[in-house]
């Protein structure tokens, strides 16, 4: 199981939230970029970025400290936060951007995700945020009637073959993961499940691994020192050498 380390990126600074509540904003780190440095020394291979500003206004806000944070480290970056059209998806892609992370589009347009599934295969990843079962959208400010795992199995369809899906009601709370939640989407779907929200120690990691999920994203835990990467990842190394 991969281990993403999560910078969320708001007004320029790397932030926090709680269940996706802007007003609940509040700084971690004084460098997005030296803390993906560190994430890096970690023994982390990827990061995920989330361009706060950019969910609310629908278009691409903290590109330039994305790309700052890309150019000064090794780490495959996927990035998430109002990638609402081809434009925005061509732009990061063909600027060194590993995967992009298309989130209210997979509910609102459809179409996109087909068309950049066609054109950039497994570099497009789905995040699939719910509010008790069901569907977010818009930065998480509108919640549709639409069940989480209905949307998942419908971008399987279109051939998406990452997942990422956070549990809004734990995002940003150290209560634990969904992890019911979580093992019916893994059984449901064939696409690869990234878990977010909820992360809080070491045990949550060895929780995930037991679902035989594809990755985990960590974020609050990470900063309040709970939870560290280079054990997370030693416990998923171990845990895929054992097999």
């Amino acid at each position: 199981m991969l281990i993403l380390p999560a910078i969320d990126i708001k007004d320029g600074e790397c932030v926090r939230l709680v269940k996706g509540d802007y007003a609940t904003a509040h700084k971690v780190a004084e460098s997005a970029v030296g803390t993906a440095g560190a994430f890096e020394a970690a023994g982390a291979k990827w990061l995920h970025v989330v361009d706060l500003n950019g969910a609310k206004a629908a278009k691409p806000v903290n590109s330039e400290m994305i790309f700052n944070i890309l150019h000064s480290c090794n780490l495959k970056i996927e990035v998430g936060g109002g990638i609402r059209n081809m434009e925005t998806v061509d732009f990061y892609l063909s600027n060194g951007i590993s995967r992009v992370i298309l989130g209210s589009s997979a509910l609102n347009n459809p179409w996109l995700v087909k068309e950049s599934v066609q054109k950039y295969g497994n570099r497009i990843a789905v995040g699939i945020d719910a509010l008790n079962g069901k569907v977010a959208a818009q930065g998480w400010t509108e919640t549709s009637s639409v069940d989480y795992w209905e949307l998942a199995k419908r971008m399987e369809q279109y051939g998406v073959k990452y997942i990422i899906f956070t549990d809004i009601s734990r995002d940003g709370t150290l209560t634990g993961p969904n992890l019911e939640m979580l093992d019916h989407l893994n059984r449901s779907v064939s696409c690869n499940i990234i878990a977010s929200g909820g992360v809080s120690n070491i045990k949550d990691i060895a929780n995930l691994l037991d679902l035989d999920l594809y990755g985990a994203i960590c974020g609050k835990a990470l900063y309040t020192g709970a939870l560290e990467v280079g054990p997370a990842i030693k416990l998923c190394e171990e845990a895929e050498s054992d097999e």
